[in-house]
């Protein structure tokens, strides 16, 4: 049987970085989410206090393998 991928867009926030804005979506998503395969950040942006950045944000596609058991 063919391998099934579904794609759930997601946004990631940090105080720190925009990398780790997409690690914490991609931790927060695997709570939840088997078999993640692979993760797109297609978007970033931030806000920004006092003329400097405070908060990241990382836009993701997260890829995870659809388990053929439960189909």
């Amino acid at each position: 049987m063919a391998t099934v991928v579904k794609v759930l867009e997601l946004v990631g926030e940090s105080k720190r970085s925009w990398q780790d804005a997409a690690e914490s979506a991609v931790r927060e998503a695997a709570q939840t989410v088997d078999h993640i395969t692979g993760v797109e950040v297609y978007n970033m942006t931030a806000d920004v206090e006092d003329g400097r950045l405070c908060s990241y944000k990382a836009n993701v596609k997260v890829a995870f393998a659809v388990d053929p058991a439960r189909r």
